[in-house]
């Protein structure tokens, strides 16, 4: 099973137009960042998680044609505001989308994007079956995502375990009985927004603790503000066990 990181940046902190900072001028491409999400696949399945507002570039730049299902963290506009794409995927599949949410996430995307449940459909829109995420298993053919819950600040956010690899983003309190579901994963991928406080992020440092508890054989940071430095920088300061993530890095799990 292979995972494609297709963004690993994030909006905190991140100016609309550039601050002429050392990583906005910045030519690695490391550290060029679009919105956190990744890609799943197996023999049989392509699944992401989370649609940001660049998703559209995401899915043109790996050259996309197909997907069997979405699944969503959480309901903020940066994880879920390229929704509107999945009407590609209707057309190259000749399907309607699955697309796996809490109910509170639910209805944050009838909010965001009422056309879309609207009882009179305009021609066009998206075609999505909207299935409720638990606490149980989620099967997508031969891949199955074991929910776990972690708090981003006050907000309830679905972390996924996919085999011995787990995807947390948004997060800055995990439960001891959550990270019991974590426990034993052979790669984990965590938020690492900056290095200052933040109010509902892991800091860099508190990102290197977790990992340094929970102790994967390797761990991969995401959701990276501009505001933690240079990739190459900051690289240099992580335990051999822990890498910065970049957009495109693929992994076998």
């Amino acid at each position: 099973m292979k995972i494609t990181f297709l963004g690993t940046g994030t909006s905190q902190g991140v100016p609309i137009i550039c601050c002429e900072c050392s990583v906005c001028r910045s030519k690695n491409p490391k550290d060029n960042r679009l919105r956190t999400s990744i890609l799943i696949e197996s023999d049989l399945a392509k699944v992401i998680v989370d649609t940001g507002p660049d998703f559209r570039q995401q899915m043109l730049r790996l050259n996309l044609k197909s997907l069997d299902a979405v699944v969503f963290t959480h309901e903020h506009k940066d994880h879920i505001a390229g929704l509107d794409e999945v009407k590609a995927f209707n057309f190259f599949n000749k399907m309607r989308m699955p697309v796996y949410a809490t109910e509170r996430v639910q209805e944050a995307l009838k909010r965001e994007f009422a056309y879309i449940f609207a009882e009179d459909k305009y021609p066009g829109i998206p075609e999505i079956d909207v299935l409720t995420v638990t606490d149980e298993l989620i099967k997508i053919k031969d891949i199955e995502l074991l929910p776990i819950d972690v708090i981003h600040y006050r907000l309830p956010v679905k972390a996924y375990r996919i085999k011995d690899f787990t995807y947390i983003t948004d997060a800055n309190y995990i439960s001891e009985e959550e990270k019991e579901k974590i426990k034993g994963s052979k790669v984990i991928v965590i938020n690492a927004l900056r290095r200052e406080e933040h109010v509902s992020h892991y800091t860099f440092q508190q990102a290197i603790d977790l990992m340094k508890e929970l102790k994967p054989e390797k761990a991969y940071f995401t959701h990276i503000s501009h505001q933690l430095g240079l990739h190459e920088e900051v690289s240099k300061e992580l335990p051999p066990f822990i890498e910065l993530a970049y957009d495109g890095l693929q992994i076998e799990i």
